[in-house]
C-alpha cells in the first residue's frame, strides 16, 4: 500500500453477527512508514440492498439504502509516521431485515474506513463487513396456530380418455415454525378412477423475490418426503414429517427488494396434482399457551327491509359541529315535456317576395274588412278579372284587349262609391275566362315532331 505498512478495522470482541437495536464499536488501526498530508480521516456504517436481473452480477439495477452513519476521527493534518489507532462506536437501527445473499441481490452491512488526502494524491479506503440477524416473533402473527390446508380435484385420463377424478386435500399441523422444529402434514387422497395414481410427495419449497422493473423469482427446494401411491377405486390417508434446516427469515413487510417466503408443496406425480401450504420461519417459536392475535374483522352493514332506521341521538351541546350545515335547497321541478313538433308540408315552400306596397286606393280608408255578397256571388256567374291583378312587382303589366264577350272593369276613379267599389272587388277576385282569351292556344309539339 506504499507509505501505510498496515490499514485494518477491528470489531471489539471479533464480533460479526448484530441485531437491530444494538451497538457497534471497534478501533482502526492504521501504521505508516512516512508522515502522509491528510484532509480526514472517517468511518463509515453503511447497510444497504441491491439487485439485478443478472446471475452473480454486482452491477445492481435497484439499489435500497436501510441506513449509512459516518464520523471523523482526525481532521485535516498530517498523519505522522508510526502506528495510530482511532476508536468509533455507531447504533443499529431498531428496524433492519436479516442479512441475505443470494444469486441475484444482496442484504449487506459493512463498516468503511477512509483516509482522504489532498489534491493529486493517493486516496486510501478499507472495508469490513457484518451480519444482522433480525427478530421474527411467531407469536405476534394472526392465525398462526391454525392449520394452512388446501384441497383440489383432478379429472384422470389416459391415452385422452376420462377414467374418472383424483381428490386430494392435504394440511399442515400450523403455519409457523423455527429451524430444528418438524412440520407435520397429512394428506388424503381418493382415487375415483381404475388407474393407480404416481407417488405422493411433499417439499418445503422456498421462494426469493428479486423486485427490479421485471421481478426475477428463484425457487430452491430445501427438503422432501415422498410416500406411496395410490390404487384405482381406493382412499388412503399420508402422513409425513419435515425437519426445519437453519434458514433465512420469512420477510412480513411488502415493498422490499429482496421477499423471502416459504411453502410445503404437496403434488402427485401421476396425474399432476399440486397443492400449496404457505408458512412462515421465524426465530421465536409458536407458544400453544399464549393465544395469538386475532385477524381484524370488519363489520358489514346488515339492511332489512321490514327494520325501520333508529332515530340518530340528539347531538350534546358540549360538542359543537365542525361546519355549519348546508342550506336545504328547493325540490327540484319535473322538467316540462317538449311541445309537439308540428307536421311539415309535403308540399315545397315558395320563395316569397318582399311584400309591394300599393299607392293608396281612394274610398278603401272608409272599409271595414267585411266583404258583403254581390250580387254575381248570389247568381253564380263570374265576370272576367284583369290580369294585373295577379301583378306582385311594381310596374308589371299584362297587356289588355277588348273581349268579345263583354266589356272589362272599369277604371277607379275618385268619384267611384262605396256600392260600386265593393261590385267591383267581388267581380274582379273572379278568375278570367280563358275559353274567349284571344291569345293562341296551341298543343306543344310532339317527342316524333322534334
Amino acid at each position: 500500500m506504499g507509505k501505510i505498512q498496515e490499514f485494518e478495522i477491528t470489531l471489539n470482541n471479533n464480533k460479526t453477527v448484530y441485531s437491530p437495536g444494538e451497538s457497534l464499536s471497534g478501533t482502526l488501526k492504521i501504521s505508516i512508514a512516512q508522515p502522509i498530508p491528510c484532509k480526514e480521516i472517517k468511518v463509515n456504517c453503511q447497510g444497504f440492498c441491491g439487485v439485478t436481473s443478472k446471475s452473480n452480477d454486482t452491477d445492481w439495477t435497484e439499489e435500497e439504502q436501510y441506513f449509512s452513519s459516518s464520523v471523523s476521527i482526525a481532521d485535516k493534518g498530517t498523519l505522522k509516521d508510526g502506528e495510530h489507532t482511532f476508536p468509533f462506536k455507531f447504533l443499529l437501527p431498531a428496524a433492519a431485515p436479516t442479512s441475505f445473499e443470494g444469486p441475484y441481490g444482496r442484504i449487506m452491512y459493512r463498516v468503511r474506513a477512509f483516509i482522504d488526502t489532498p489534491r493529486f494524491a493517493k486516496d486510501y479506503k478499507i472495508e469490513k463487513p457484518f451480519s444482522m440477524n433480525n427478530t421474527v416473533n411467531l407469536n405476534e402473527m394472526p392465525g398462526i396456530q391454525e392449520p394452512s390446508s388446501s384441497s383440489m380435484t383432478k379429472n384422470f385420463s389416459y391415452m385422452l380418455v376420462k377414467n374418472g377424478t383424483v381428490v386430494l386435500k392435504a394440511k399442515s399441523d400450523m403455519r409457523g415454525y423455527i429451524a430444528g422444529q418438524v412440520i407435520k402434514v397429512f394428506a388424503e387422497i381418493e382415487n375415483k378412477s381404475e388407474k393407480s395414481t404416481g407417488h405422493v410427495v411433499a417439499s418445503l419449497m422456498q421462494k426469493v423475490t428479486y423486485n427490479t422493473k421485471k421481478p426475477t423469482y428463484d425457487l430452491r427446494r430445501v427438503a422432501e418426503v415422498e410416500g406411496p401411491g395410490v390404487k384405482g377405486g381406493q382412499k388412503t390417508e399420508w402422513k409425513e414429517q419435515i425437519i426445519v434446516p437453519s434458514l433465512h427469515l420469512s420477510t412480513l413487510t411488502d415493498g422490499n427488494l429482496i421477499q423471502i417466503c416459504y411453502y410445503i408443496q404437496v403434488y402427485l406425480k401421476y396425474p399432476e396434482v399440486s397443492l400449496t401450504l404457505p408458512i412462515y420461519i421465524g426465530s421465536i417459536a409458536v407458544d400453544p399457551t399464549q393465544p395469538s392475535p386475532s385477524r381484524p374483522v370488519i363489520p358489514m352493514p346488515v339492511s332489512s327491509n321490514n327494520s325501520t332506521p333508529a332515530p340518530d341521538p340528539a347531538p350534546s351541546p358540549a360538542a359543537a359541529p365542525a361546519e355549519s350545515a348546508p342550506p336545504s335547497l328547493p325540490p327540484r321541478t319535473a322538467p316540462k315535456p317538449a311541445p309537439k313538433p308540428r307536421p311539415r308540408s309535403t308540399y315545397a315552400s315558395l320563395n316569397v317576395l318582399p311584400p309591394v306596397l300599393y299607392p293608396e286606393l281612394p274610398g278603401v280608408a272608409n272599409y271595414n274588412g267585411e266583404m258583403p255578397n254581390s250580387p254575381q256571388h248570389e247568381s253564380g256567374s263570374q265576370a272576367p278579372v284583369s290580369p294585373n291583378a295577379f301583378s306582385y312587382a311594381p310596374g308589371l303589366s299584362f297587356r289588355q284587349k277588348q273581349s268579345s264577350n263583354g266589356p272589362s272593369a272599369p277604371p277607379l276613379s275618385s268619384s267611384t262609391s262605396p256600392q260600386d267599389w265593393n261590385a267591383m272587388s267581388s267581380s274582379a277576385s273572379l278568375p278570367p275566362k280563358y275559353r274567349s282569351s284571344p291569345y293562341p292556344h296551341e298543343a306543344p309539339p310532339s317527342y316524333e315532331d322534334i
